[in-house]
Protein backbone atom coordinates (compact mmCIF):
# COMPACT_ATOMS: atom_id res chain seq x y z
CA UNK A 1 0.00 0.00 0.00
CA UNK A 2 1.28 3.65 -0.70
CA UNK A 3 1.27 6.36 1.41
CA UNK A 4 2.07 9.15 -1.35
CA UNK A 5 -0.29 11.89 -2.66
CA UNK A 6 -1.36 12.59 -5.89
CA UNK A 7 -2.46 16.23 -5.99
CA UNK A 8 -4.76 17.59 -9.65
CA UNK A 9 -3.97 21.20 -9.33
CA UNK A 10 -6.68 23.58 -11.51
CA UNK A 11 -4.35 26.34 -12.86
CA UNK A 12 -6.64 28.31 -14.45
CA UNK A 13 -7.10 28.94 -18.62
CA UNK A 14 -3.85 30.31 -18.90
CA UNK A 15 -3.52 34.24 -17.36
CA UNK A 16 -1.10 33.28 -14.14
CA UNK A 17 -3.06 35.63 -12.05
CA UNK A 18 -5.71 33.70 -12.40
CA UNK A 19 -3.77 30.18 -9.77
CA UNK A 20 -5.61 30.49 -6.47
CA UNK A 21 -3.22 30.67 -3.51
CA UNK A 22 -4.16 27.30 -2.57
CA UNK A 23 -3.16 26.24 -5.69
CA UNK A 24 0.15 28.00 -5.73
CA UNK A 25 0.87 26.81 -1.94
CA UNK A 26 0.07 22.85 -3.18
CA UNK A 27 2.64 23.57 -6.29
CA UNK A 28 5.59 24.96 -4.03
CA UNK A 29 4.91 22.35 -1.73
CA UNK A 30 5.24 19.03 -3.97
CA UNK A 31 8.04 17.26 -4.51
CA UNK A 32 7.69 17.31 -8.16
CA UNK A 33 5.32 19.23 -10.45
CA UNK A 34 4.16 17.01 -13.41
CA UNK A 35 2.42 18.85 -16.43
CA UNK A 36 0.89 17.21 -19.64
CA UNK A 37 2.08 17.74 -22.61
CA UNK A 38 1.81 16.29 -25.99
CA UNK A 39 4.95 15.54 -27.05
CA UNK A 40 8.42 15.66 -24.98
CA UNK A 41 9.48 19.27 -26.71
CA UNK A 42 6.31 21.27 -26.15
CA UNK A 43 5.66 23.43 -23.13
CA UNK A 44 1.75 23.32 -22.79
CA UNK A 45 -0.22 25.88 -21.22
CA UNK A 46 -0.25 24.23 -18.38
CA UNK A 47 3.66 24.31 -17.84
CA UNK A 48 4.09 28.11 -18.71
CA UNK A 49 1.84 28.81 -16.23
CA UNK A 50 3.48 26.55 -13.37
CA UNK A 51 6.50 28.30 -13.71
CA UNK A 52 5.46 31.52 -12.39
CA UNK A 53 5.55 30.38 -9.48
CA UNK A 54 8.32 26.76 -9.36
CA UNK A 55 11.69 26.45 -10.92
CA UNK A 56 11.66 24.63 -14.00
CA UNK A 57 14.14 21.48 -11.87
CA UNK A 58 11.08 20.90 -10.05
CA UNK A 59 8.54 20.57 -13.05
CA UNK A 60 8.56 17.05 -15.21
CA UNK A 61 6.77 16.68 -18.75
CA UNK A 62 4.54 13.68 -19.01
CA UNK A 63 3.42 13.03 -22.78
CA UNK A 64 -0.23 12.37 -23.03
CA UNK A 65 -2.50 11.51 -26.09
CA UNK A 66 -3.78 14.98 -25.33
CA UNK A 67 -6.05 15.07 -29.02
CA UNK A 68 -6.17 11.42 -29.94
CA UNK A 69 -10.04 10.77 -30.75
CA UNK A 70 -9.47 8.43 -33.47
CA UNK A 71 -6.91 5.75 -32.71
CA UNK A 72 -8.27 4.21 -29.62
CA UNK A 73 -5.51 1.37 -29.21
CA UNK A 74 -2.92 4.41 -29.67
CA UNK A 75 -4.74 6.53 -27.10
CA UNK A 76 -4.91 3.88 -24.22
CA UNK A 77 -1.16 2.96 -24.55
CA UNK A 78 -0.25 6.46 -24.00
CA UNK A 79 -2.47 7.10 -21.17
CA UNK A 80 -0.86 3.85 -19.81
CA UNK A 81 2.83 4.98 -20.39
CA UNK A 82 1.90 8.13 -18.62
CA UNK A 83 0.39 6.78 -15.55
CA UNK A 84 3.03 3.98 -15.52
CA UNK A 85 5.33 7.08 -15.59
CA UNK A 86 3.23 8.70 -12.68
CA UNK A 87 3.14 5.82 -10.81
CA UNK A 88 7.14 6.02 -10.64
CA UNK A 89 7.12 9.71 -9.48
CA UNK A 90 4.85 8.83 -6.30
CA UNK A 91 6.96 5.90 -5.46
CA UNK A 92 10.11 7.77 -5.49
CA UNK A 93 8.50 11.38 -4.22
CA UNK A 94 5.96 11.75 -1.20
CA UNK A 95 4.04 13.95 -3.02
CA UNK A 96 3.03 14.93 -6.78
CA UNK A 97 1.54 17.61 -7.86
CA UNK A 98 -0.41 17.26 -11.70
CA UNK A 99 -0.90 20.75 -13.23
CA UNK A 100 -4.33 21.35 -15.46
CA UNK A 101 -5.52 24.48 -17.04
CA UNK A 102 -8.87 25.12 -15.71
CA UNK A 103 -10.09 22.83 -13.10
CA UNK A 104 -8.81 19.02 -12.27
CA UNK A 105 -12.46 18.27 -11.90
CA UNK A 106 -14.05 19.32 -15.51
CA UNK A 107 -13.34 17.85 -18.49
CA UNK A 108 -9.50 17.55 -17.13
CA UNK A 109 -6.53 14.71 -17.87
CA UNK A 110 -6.50 14.72 -14.14
CA UNK A 111 -9.74 13.09 -13.80
CA UNK A 112 -8.20 9.92 -16.13
CA UNK A 113 -4.99 9.86 -14.67
CA UNK A 114 -5.85 9.72 -10.72
CA UNK A 115 -8.28 6.47 -12.10
CA UNK A 116 -5.33 4.93 -13.66
CA UNK A 117 -3.31 5.85 -10.21
CA UNK A 118 -6.01 4.29 -8.22
CA UNK A 119 -6.30 0.87 -9.65
CA UNK A 120 -2.39 0.99 -9.97
CA UNK A 121 -0.44 2.44 -6.86
CA UNK A 122 -3.52 1.13 -4.40
CA UNK A 123 -3.64 3.29 -0.94
CA UNK A 124 -2.75 6.63 -2.63
CA UNK A 125 -3.54 9.83 -1.79
CA UNK A 126 -5.48 11.62 -4.26
CA UNK A 127 -6.77 15.44 -3.95
CA UNK A 128 -7.65 18.23 -6.38
CA UNK A 129 -7.59 22.06 -5.70
CA UNK A 130 -10.11 24.39 -7.93
CA UNK A 131 -8.70 26.05 -10.54
CA UNK A 132 -10.80 29.05 -12.27
CA UNK A 133 -12.23 27.82 -15.83
CA UNK A 134 -12.60 29.57 -18.92
CA UNK A 135 -16.22 29.87 -19.18
CA UNK A 136 -15.67 32.19 -15.97
CA UNK A 137 -12.68 33.57 -17.27
CA UNK A 138 -14.39 34.51 -20.94
CA UNK A 139 -17.34 36.09 -18.78
CA UNK A 140 -15.16 38.35 -17.04
CA UNK A 141 -13.44 39.43 -19.73
CA UNK A 142 -16.24 39.72 -22.22
CA UNK A 143 -18.84 41.31 -19.46
CA UNK A 144 -20.92 38.03 -20.06
CA UNK A 145 -23.29 37.07 -17.29
CA UNK A 146 -23.15 33.20 -16.96
CA UNK A 147 -26.62 32.65 -15.23
CA UNK A 148 -29.28 35.05 -13.11
CA UNK A 149 -32.23 34.03 -10.68
CA UNK A 150 -33.26 30.18 -11.64
CA UNK A 151 -31.53 29.95 -15.06
CA UNK A 152 -29.55 26.76 -15.63
CA UNK A 153 -26.06 26.49 -17.27
CA UNK A 154 -25.04 24.02 -19.63
CA UNK A 155 -21.65 22.79 -20.62
CA UNK A 156 -21.03 21.22 -24.06
CA UNK A 157 -17.81 19.64 -25.33
CA UNK A 158 -18.33 20.43 -28.89
CA UNK A 159 -16.06 17.28 -29.68
CA UNK A 160 -18.94 14.81 -28.30
CA UNK A 161 -20.54 17.04 -31.46
CA UNK A 162 -22.50 19.64 -33.24
CA UNK A 163 -26.10 18.44 -32.39
CA UNK A 164 -25.27 18.12 -28.61
CA UNK A 165 -24.45 21.64 -28.97
CA UNK A 166 -27.60 22.46 -30.79
CA UNK A 167 -29.77 20.54 -28.97
CA UNK A 168 -28.43 22.44 -25.57
CA UNK A 169 -28.71 26.30 -27.85
CA UNK A 170 -32.56 24.80 -28.01
CA UNK A 171 -32.85 24.89 -24.62
CA UNK A 172 -33.64 27.38 -21.63
CA UNK A 173 -30.33 29.01 -20.04
CA UNK A 174 -26.66 29.87 -20.99
CA UNK A 175 -24.88 27.60 -22.98
CA UNK A 176 -21.53 27.18 -23.00
CA UNK A 177 -19.24 25.64 -25.11
CA UNK A 178 -15.82 24.22 -25.09
CA UNK A 179 -13.42 22.79 -27.47
CA UNK A 180 -14.96 23.87 -30.64
CA UNK A 181 -12.17 25.66 -32.45
CA UNK A 182 -12.10 22.69 -35.46
CA UNK A 183 -15.81 22.97 -35.91
CA UNK A 184 -16.89 26.77 -35.58
CA UNK A 185 -18.43 26.49 -38.65
CA UNK A 186 -21.29 23.89 -37.79
CA UNK A 187 -20.79 25.80 -34.20
CA UNK A 188 -21.18 29.38 -35.89
CA UNK A 189 -24.44 27.18 -37.98
CA UNK A 190 -26.26 26.56 -34.73
CA UNK A 191 -26.69 29.07 -33.49
CA UNK A 192 -28.18 31.11 -36.51
CA UNK A 193 -30.57 27.97 -36.15
CA UNK A 194 -31.43 28.68 -32.94
CA UNK A 195 -31.20 32.16 -32.67
CA UNK A 196 -28.81 32.62 -30.12
CA UNK A 197 -25.73 34.12 -32.04
CA UNK A 198 -26.03 37.63 -31.59
CA UNK A 199 -25.60 37.61 -27.95
CA UNK A 200 -22.84 35.12 -28.31
CA UNK A 201 -18.84 35.27 -27.39
CA UNK A 202 -16.17 33.60 -28.52
CA UNK A 203 -12.51 33.48 -26.92
CA UNK A 204 -9.40 31.84 -26.99
CA UNK A 205 -5.61 32.19 -25.27
CA UNK A 206 -7.57 33.96 -22.60
CA UNK A 207 -4.87 35.82 -20.28
CA UNK A 208 -1.98 35.58 -22.71
CA UNK A 209 -0.46 37.75 -25.13
CA UNK A 210 -2.41 36.42 -28.22
CA UNK A 211 -5.77 36.51 -26.57
CA UNK A 212 -8.53 36.60 -28.86
CA UNK A 213 -12.25 38.18 -27.57
CA UNK A 214 -15.06 38.26 -30.49
CA UNK A 215 -19.06 38.08 -31.21
CA UNK A 216 -20.07 35.15 -32.54
CA UNK A 217 -21.72 36.95 -35.15
CA UNK A 218 -18.28 37.73 -36.57
CA UNK A 219 -17.45 33.67 -37.07
CA UNK A 220 -16.51 33.02 -40.67
CA UNK A 221 -16.34 29.43 -40.99
CA UNK A 222 -12.63 29.60 -40.25
CA UNK A 223 -11.30 27.31 -37.88
CA UNK A 224 -10.21 28.35 -34.11
CA UNK A 225 -8.00 27.74 -32.06
CA UNK A 226 -8.66 24.10 -30.05
CA UNK A 227 -8.92 25.43 -27.08
CA UNK A 228 -11.91 28.02 -27.76
CA UNK A 229 -14.44 28.79 -25.41
CA UNK A 230 -17.58 30.18 -26.43
CA UNK A 231 -20.61 31.69 -24.01
CA UNK A 232 -24.15 31.93 -25.51
CA UNK A 233 -26.01 33.83 -23.01
CA UNK A 234 -30.01 32.93 -22.02
CA UNK A 235 -32.32 34.58 -23.99
CA UNK A 236 -32.98 38.30 -21.77
CA UNK A 237 -35.21 41.15 -22.07
CA UNK A 238 -34.57 43.91 -20.26
CA UNK A 239 -32.22 42.40 -17.58
CA UNK A 240 -34.71 39.54 -17.23
CA UNK A 241 -34.85 36.05 -18.48
CA UNK A 242 -37.24 35.51 -21.63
Amino acid sequence: MSSSRLIGVGVGPGDPELVTVKGVNALRAADVVVVPVMDTGERGRAEATVLHYVPQEKVLRVVFALNERTDRARREAAWDAAGAKVAELLAAHGVVAFATIGDPNVYSTFTYLALTIGESVPGTVVETVPGITAMQDLAARSGAVLTEGTEPLTLVPVTAGSAVLKDALAGPGTVVAYKFGRQAAEVAEALRETGRIEDAVWGSALGLPEESIRPAAELDGEPLPYLSTLIAPARREGGRVR
